[in-house]
């Protein structure tokens, strides 16, 4: 295993490519916007001299321009290469421009508005770095001298990139009217241009440094593999010394549990075989009878010291509410009394409630009639492990 571990790690340094991860690693240049929003804020130049070819690029008497940004666009741009883009421009046909071929002679609004379809020429030619050039087609509506044209549109340009936020969009667009009344034109801007919403993916070169990071991973990994085999036979022996003791004190655990769970169950069974406390009508005085029953209850607290029991006592149906609340007050009294100043009971072991004919055993309720045997099994206190 280690002469396998050994001629890797030869293999590695001869090929090269055994480079550390703070030395190879992929950053932000090895990644491109691969689909984005795209809003652009600049400038257009309209071109309706009549002839589109022409004097092209003659902006003293052909090309028309307005002082104030005047071409607004927003597009939504995928990792396929197409665009969908909606354009709004505004120009003005200047004095003394040819238009039509004529010189203009009044000033003239020119508004417009296109859609288009681009597609990204970089997914052709591949990534040409800043130089990011598209073609596209798409239908308008311009209107100049309140006179409006449908268009079928073409455009060829080109965006540069100053950060992965913010560029340049360089482009023309030609104009041709679905009227052939009406003259053709062309469309030139340069914009600012502001990318959101933006999803990146790897460039050419960071997928071959990806691909190269990903290879020396592998030998890593086969390395580390060797490694990895032999710490797991440590391990497992570890691993089952823990499990076997583990295994103990789970044991110890639940014999202690269950232990505890008889003893619990064997306190409850003898408070439970004492039985209750109970009263006379409308009384809260415990008879010798039941003075019995707590000094035996009183014994068993004393060989048990960390037993501590609520003491819940009761009234039946019959009086007001208010009346057997009070009733079954006395009743805890007298028998926490019992307990603490006769028998010696500390305090802190003996909690109570009076419950008042809250709790009733037995349907004898205020609506329904009921022998007096059956009145008094509601008349008592009765007992409740807190702690042992």
């Amino acid at each position: 295993m280690k002469t396998y571990a050994l001629g890797i790690a030869i293999f590695c340094a001869l090929s090269f490519n055994c480079i550390s991860g703070q030395e190879l690693q992929l950053n932000s240049k090895d990644s491109i916007v691969s689909s984005s929003w795209m809003i652009g804020l600049g400038y257009n130049f309209v071109d309706d001299s009549g002839d589109m070819i022409k004097e092209l690029f003659d902006f003293k008497d052909q090309w028309n321009a307005v002082a104030f940004p005047s071409r607004l666009s927003l597009g939504r741009y995928f990792k396929n290469g197409l665009g969908v883009e909606a354009i709004g421009t505004y120009n003005k046909y200047k004095v003394g421009k040819l238009i039509d071929g004529s010189i203009n002679s009044t000033e003239m609004d020119y508004f417009g508005l296109d859609a288009r379809l681009s597609y990204d020429l970089n997914k052709l030619i591949g990534e040409t770095s800043w130089f990011d050039p598209y073609v596209g087609v798409g239908i308008g509506y311009s209107e100049a001298s309140n006179e409006g044209r449908g268009t079928y549109n073409a455009v060829v340009g080109f965006r540069t990139w100053i950060s992965d936020r913010f560029g340049l969009d360089f482009s023309s667009s030609g104009k041709w009217t679905m009227d052939n009344s009406l003259t053709n034109h062309l469309q030139h801007s340069a914009s600012l241009m502001y990318r959101f919403d933006i999803e990146k993916g790897l460039s050419k070169k960071g997928l071959e440094k990806l691909a190269l990071i990903q290879e020396n991973q592998r030998v890593s990994d086969s390395i580390a593999a060797a490694k990895k085999a032999e710490e797991e036979a440590r391990l497992m022996a570890e691993r089952l010394a823990q499990e076997k003791e583990k295994a103990r004190l789970a044991a110890e655990e639940q014999a202690r549990k269950d232990a505890e769970n008889k003893r619990r169950t064997d306190l409850e069974n003898k408070i439970k075989d004492l039985g209750n406390v109970y009263f006379s009508l409308n009384s809260s005085n415990l008879s010798k009878e039941y003075k019995e029953l707590l000094d035996k209850l009183a014994m068993l607290m004393e060989e048990n010291p960390a037993l501590t029991l609520k003491v819940g006592s009761h009234a039946d149906s019959r009086g007001a509410e208010k009346y057997n609340q009070w009733l079954s007050e006395k009743r805890v009294k007298q028998t926490l009394d019992y307990l603490i100043g006769q028998k010696g009971i500390d305090a802190s072991r003996l909690t109570g409630d009076g419950y008042g004919e809250t709790q009733l055993t037995n349907e004898c309720d205020n609506n329904t009639y009921c022998p007096e045997s059956k009145h008094k099994l509601n008349r008592r206190s009765e007992f409740e492990i807190v702690e042992f």
